[in-house]
């Protein structure tokens, strides 16, 4: 099948474009209001996109708290999704007024950055500390602004649980961490293998 993206006529019951790009590392991200309060929200439209030097991004959509709160304060954290914390994780993500703490709703304590003034949460095998270096409310090619806030942060700072490292890597196997899928699907990285590169000759 093919179908225009714009006219969004594929002729199923949901629009597949989130199914295809998968499995999608979910960005939990923590941040404080001006008002002092709370906010801890999970996006699947997260990723790293540099490492030197460490930049991760987060996009919402316009309106949402997290972002707002990052432009204002200038700072926010990830927290590691893991097979553990899924119920809390899906707990947080229910939709609330500003300044409700989902830290609260989903039984979490939060924990202060040591670096960024922006909890995270407390029982996740890893979090990054980021500092907001961009913010990019992106166009389509329509002109009209997409239902889009894109934040980049840069890490400057990381915590990782101790019980996740085997052999001075982070094992995976163990951390077993969650991936949002198509629909209303997520799925648990339970199989790790090595692929190396090839070399050219």
């Amino acid at each position: 099948m093919f179908y225009d993206a714009a006219t969004r006529d594929h002729g199923l019951p949901h629009d597949p474009f989130k199914a295809i790009v998968t499995p999608r590392p979910i960005g939990w991200i923590g941040t404080r209001g001006r008002d002092g309060s709370h906010n801890l929200s999970p996006y699947s439209f997260f990723n790293a996109v540099s490492d030197n030097p460490k930049i991760v991004m987060f996009s919402a959509g316009r309106g949402k708290d997290s972002p707002r709160n990052a432009e204002e304060t200038g700072v926010f954290t990830t927290s590691f999704v893991s097979r553990s914390l899924l119920a809390e994780m899906n707990a947080s993500s229910v939709s609330v007024p500003y300044g409700v703490d989902e830290f609260e709703i989903a039984g979490l304590e939060p924990e202060q950055g040591r670096m960024v003034d922006a909890p995270f949460v407390a029982g996740a095998f890893a979090a990054l500390e980021c500092k907001v270096i961009q913010i990019v409310r992106p166009n389509g090619l329509d002109g009209q602004q997409a239902d889009a806030v894109i934040v980049f942060g840069q890490v400057v700072g990381i915590h990782i649980d101790e019980a996740i490292i085997r052999d001075g890597r982070l094992d995976m196997q163990i951390a077993r961490p969650m991936g949002r899928m198509g629909y209303m699907d997520y799925a648990e990285a339970s199989e790790v293998f090595e692929l190396m590169r090839p070399q050219r000759p």
